[in-house]
């Protein structure tokens, strides 16, 4: 998934601030997914902020010592909580959300104080990594989170708890994430109602061009369902 240009930008200078010596547009290019092309001119729009970076293309670029960008100020509970959140995502089986949270925690660090440094990097609060299976398809949670906010349906081929196996169209508007599973919340076309469906039961999936329209006493119904487990 492309990143938008503002946090291209703040990951173009994140990565320079943690190399130790000149980067590449080819280098960043790869590590960000995008062409030189575009590391190029982004460049250009980060030196045109006068933000202190040297070199140019095919020599590398260097981020000039001392540069900072302005701290996040966070007391010292509220950045463990931070780091508990973004640990307790690698117990949901959503390798999507464990990557981002491990980029949340990198750019945090380049904006917070040094004193608090620590607190979002030691280990002075542990997280069992221990939670929901992850699925066959590592990237269906993260696929499934994109459908949704395109809403655009699914269809799926599922496998209950006996084995049998279903080929399914679905309109899926919400994750659950629980110890145990992580769920796929959807109206079902072939069961004409809601369905939850575990990530780790879904053994093909793929996202279709049709968009659906999901009704609001559908979300209604479901979410009252849900206040009450």
């Amino acid at each position: 998934m492309p990143l938008r240009r503002a946090d291209r930008l703040f990951d173009i200078l994140r990565l320079l601030r943690a190399a130790p010596g000149p980067v590449t547009a080819g280098e960043l290019a790869e590590a960000l997914e995008v062409t030189p092309r575009t590391i190029y001119r982004d460049m250009a729009a980060l030196q045109g902020r006068r933000i202190p970076i040297e070199g140019a293309a095919g020599i590398g670029y260097v981020l000039r010592r001392g540069f900072d960008l302005p701290p996040l100020m966070f007391t010292e509970d509220e950045a463990e909580a931070i780091a508990v959140a973004m640990r307790l995502l690698a117990r949901t089986g959503d390798t999507g959300l464990q990557k981002a949270a491990d980029g949340v925690l990198s750019k945090l660090t380049l904006v917070v104080p040094d004193l608090l440094h620590g607190t979002l990097t030691s280990a002075v609060v542990y997280v069992s990594k221990a939670g929901a299976p992850v699925p066959e398809q590592r990237d269906l949670p993260s696929t499934v989170r994109h459908a949704i906010r395109g809403t655009r349906k699914m269809r799926i081929a599922y496998q209950d708890g006996e084995g049998t196996r279903t080929l399914r169209v679905i309109q899926p508007f919400a994750v659950e994430y629980y110890v145990e599973a992580t769920l796929v919340c959807a109206w079902c076309e072939l069961r004409n109602d809601i369905r939850h469906f575990r990530t780790d039961r879904i053994v093909a999936a793929e996202v279709l061009d049709e968009t659906f329209a999901m009704p609001e006493a559908v979300i209604a119904e479901w979410a009252a369902a849900h206040d009450d487990r």
